[in-house]
């Protein structure tokens, strides 16, 4: 029972905000994981809608923190608000707004920015407003660690992608036999992704599961290396056969799913369920040009040619030499097809009663699956393309081996941020509710098993509705991407995350993830790999969070705690 009935409208203001800035954050931070993913082709993103879904609201639930700091205690100390609780929803409230806000216009515009660093700007700007003592200087989470940020996040991704890549690059790529090399070391990398997650969730220690200190090194090797073998294990069961029959054999009838037939699959005769049309290409070109125009330029074209191998030719329609075609946009062009289909849709219920079941079903399908049907991968920038064609090109069939690994290390990633960045949104709105309850402040709460839920399915919810804005500046925008290099892109950043989490050091999943994508494309050893502007855009991105976000929640709380009064009358 609610003690602060005073303040319901208060804490139904809460509310709202918190939606939005849960939602926010999935549209822009959740795109962070799965954006490579999509980009390389590895993933369609209604396939990844699937399982961002599955991923965030574990990552939430399972692995998420019980107990969640309702204010960053590098900002400003909670006791201040020991008498004035009601002030504490007020603060809590005004931070959501300006995060989420912040958030979600900067979704609109395709700026990948730290959620965490845009709830830490409000509770900064809501301090200066407050007169609160802010802690400028190096302590966690404080604004000089958050400026630190912007270097140390970047730079250790990059390494760590990088070296990745490098060890596929020349164990595998640069051999004269790429697919035999890669068929040998690809259940290595199976088993060194499994390893990772296992080490994550030891690490995390929540839940039941015992921290690192308490259960001991030998016990926490021990069980890493389970995984890591037993990986390896399930690697060479059930996919060498499947890669075995897909890329060696050449059997077109091969589905991923029919991976589970295991050793079956070595078989000449084997039944193949549900098979595929033998019309079917047998693995997807993972170079196709991403330009929707018809124009090459020849020039371009030779560059794109010379970097390509055996395996991986370039699309003739990969580069344009023009940026216009028809005054129309690419993403519009390319989209057409989708809309016409859902404008064909919605008038056939048009003349249904507002309430009947078919119209209800089809304005359900618009809203909640319009967000993962844009195209997000197609371009007409030929200065883009330029820059795709620079990027030396692998094997199709090879690149194909790193898909599933691809996809795995994406799942980490984005359990890693359900388990972590949820309490961006959470952690504000669980001290509203339960200084709302009980009329006390607090430091840390125990955040209840159904905020977590929520704000893993709001998480979800953005990314479904609105995380393709993100998803196009987070992929090939950046430079040419591929399933090898996603993998190493995002193995690189879950490794820095669990690395920095671990050595108290400020990071940012955001921030990881560009670092890891600029550290693997600075290994095609060409800068013009890099699309230079959008990396610009990214970063300006990072250098607006505090102060807008700041400004934004302290405006907020500055005039609500010194709004003028009706005097006698």
């Amino acid at each position: 029972m609610a003690v602060m009935h005073d303040l319901d409208w208060l804490f139904a203001l809460g509310t709202i905000f918190f939606a939005v800035s849960a939602w926010s954050i999935g549209a822009n931070d959740v795109a962070n994981s799965y954006a490579t993913s999509v980009a390389s082709g590895s993933l369609t993103l209604f396939q990844a809608g699937v399982l961002q879904t599955i991923t965030e609201t574990v990552g939430s639930i399972a692995l998420g923190a019980r107990v969640t700091g309702t204010i960053r205690s590098g900002v400003f100390s909670v006791k201040a608000f020991n008498n004035s609780p009601g002030v504490l929803i007020l603060a809590m409230v005004c931070a959501e707004f300006g995060a989420g806000t912040f958030v979600a216009v900067a979704t609109k515009y395709g700026f990948p920015v730290s959620t965490t660093h845009a709830i830490i700007g409000a509770l900064v700007g809501i301090g200066i407003a407050a007169d609160l003592h802010v802690n400028w200087g190096w302590k966690k989470y404080s604004v000089s660690q958050i400026a630190a940020s912007w270097v140390i996040s970047p730079l250790i991704a990059a390494a760590f992608g990088a070296i990745i890549f490098l060890s596929i690059k020349y164990a595998v790529l640069k051999r004269a036999d790429p697919l035999k090399w890669g068929l040998r070391l690809i259940p290595f990398y199976f088993g060194l992704t499994g390893g990772i997650l296992a080490l994550f969730i030891i690490i995390s220690g929540t839940n039941g599961i015992p921290s690192l200190e308490k259960m001991g090194g030998g016990k926490a090797t021990g069980i890493i290396l389970g995984v890591f073998l037993g990986c390896i294990l399930i690697a060479y069961v059930f996919f060498m056969p499947y890669f075995w029959r897909r890329l060696i054999k050449e059997d077109r009838r091969i589905h991923i799913f029919h991976v589970f037939l295991g050793p079956m699959l070595w078989r000449d005769n084997c039944p193949i369920p549900f098979p595929r049309k033998h019309t079917e290409e047998l693995v997807p070109n993972y170079y196709k040009g991403a330009y929707v125009g018809d124009d090459v330029d020849p020039k371009v074209q030779g560059v794109a040619a010379r970097n390509s191998s055996l395996g991986g030719s370039p699309d003739s329609h990969a580069i344009p030499i023009s940026e216009k075609h028809d005054g129309i946009s690419p993403e519009r062009e390319a989209e057409a097809p989708v809309r016409r289909a859902e404008h064909t849709e919605l008038q056939r219920v048009d003349k249904l009663p507002f309430l009947h079941p078919r119209r209800i079903f089809a304005t359900l399908k618009y809203v909640l699956l319009r967000g993962v049907t844009k195209d997000v991968v197609t371009h007409q920038s030929k200065g883009l393309a330029a820059t795709h064609a620079r990027a030396p090109r692998y094997d199709n069939k090879v690149e194909h081996l790193w898909t599933a690994a691809q996809v795995a290390s994406a799942m980490l990633m984005s359990l890693a941020h359900g388990s972590n960045d949820v309490s961006n949104a959470i952690g504000p709105f669980t001290t509203e509710y339960l200084t709302w309850r009980s009329g006390r402040s607090s430091a840390t709460v125990d955040t209840p098993t159904w905020i977590r839920v929520v704000g893993g399915l709001l998480l979800s919810i953005g990314f479904w509705t609105y995380g393709y804005h993100l998803m196009r500046n987070l992929g090939n925008k950046i430079t040419q991407h591929s399933p090898t290099r996603g993998y190493s892109m995002e193995l690189g950043t879950a490794i820095t995350v669990l690395m920095a989490s671990r050595l108290g050091l400020p990071v940012s999943t955001t921030q990881c993830i560009t670092g890891a994508t600029l550290g693997v494309a600075l290994m095609n050893f060409d800068l013009k790999t890099i699309n230079g502007k959008q990396v610009l855009k990214i970063f300006s991105g990072w250098i607006v969070t505090l102060p807008v976000a700041g400004l934004l929640a302290g405006i907020s709380v500055g005039m609500a705690l010194n709004v003028p009064q009706w005097g006698p009358r």
